[in-house]
């Protein structure tokens, strides 16, 4: 059974059918003696020492079952934080990419619910793990399986000089009418070709050495709105949706840094009405 696709089983149980092979796990997780094997070593590198408990209701992660782009898959990642379990941040894991911890993000607010949408790369059949941190200390996991490979080596389609041209280019957009005091989804896209160093250029014939961002700081009106420490596995041109909650008029910040070290800056004003 390749990938975790499962038939109907009749005269015999779940845990019967599942034995010596992979299944799918609650939550759409592959669950299987290399899934668990790889997890621990992922646990041990990440979060050694610490206990990993399934989330439940508390974090949740959107993936397509198969991605059509394995270099842009989408996922999003919400937390619902229940009566004194705060949010504080969210790892995500590509559990079999080169380097699995594709981003870590991390929320000022933990008390409010938050949701995050962006694009990985994925370079093989995997699962992909979602691990919350809440203020207490405590780790919750979720996990979803994507079919796709070769992410991390797909070629840009872009022509290398015009990226570079545009490199740290930053573009916002908002709803049409944002509410004091409701949240709002924003959108954030950042020009960046996000080398992962395992792309070979044919014309020169050698691979591409990494290059890519690894921080954004949003803030709006000077306070914290979402951080974001990225590794290889954040697409080609990084997006973000994000949500805000103005309590009134003001500007959003977005700083960014990439591995050489340029510092990128962009801001916008944010007009608000009245919420209802």
């Amino acid at each position: 059974m390749k990938g975790g696709n499962m038939r109907p089983w009749h005269g015999i149980g779940l845990a019967a059918a599942c034995a010596g092979m992979i299944c799918l796990a609650a939550g759409g997780a592959v669950a299987g003696p290399a899934e668990e094997t790889r997890w621990q070593v992922l646990q041990d590198l990440y979060f050694a020492g610490r206990t990993v408990e399934e989330a439940g209701p508390v974090v949740s992660l959107e993936a397509p079952t198969r991605a059509h782009d394995a270099a842009l898959v989408p996922i999003r990642v919400a937390t619902a934080p229940a009566p004194g379990v705060a949010v504080t941040a969210v790892h995500l894991i590509v559990d079999n990419n080169p380097v699995p911890l594709a981003m870590v993000l991390r929320f000022p607010d933990g008390t409010r619910p938050h949701a995050v949408d962006t694009r990985l790369r994925v370079d093989a059949y995997t699962n992909i793990t979602a691990v919350a941190e809440t203020a207490d200390g405590r780790l919750l996991k979720t996990a979803r399986f994507v079919k796709a490979a070769g992410g991390c080596s797909a070629p840009s389609p872009k022509n290398a000089q015009l990226a570079a041209l545009r490199l740290g280019k930053m573009k916002l957009n908002l709803p049409e009418t944002v509410s004091t005091g409701k949240p709002a989804t924003a959108q954030l896209l950042i020009s960046h070709p996000n080398y992962t160093g395992f792309q070979y250029d044919q014309l020169n014939h050698y691979y591409i050495p990494a290059h890519y961002v690894k921080t954004i700081g949003v803030r709006y009106n000077g306070e914290p709105v979402l951080d974001v420490e990225a590794d290889i596995s954040m697409s080609e041109d990084p997006s973000l949706h994000f949500t805000i909650v103005p309590e009134k008029e003001g500007t959003l910040e977005v700083v960014a840094e990439d591995t050489k070290g340029r510092i990128f800056k962009e801001s916008w004003p944010i007009r608000t009405t009245p919420g209802s």
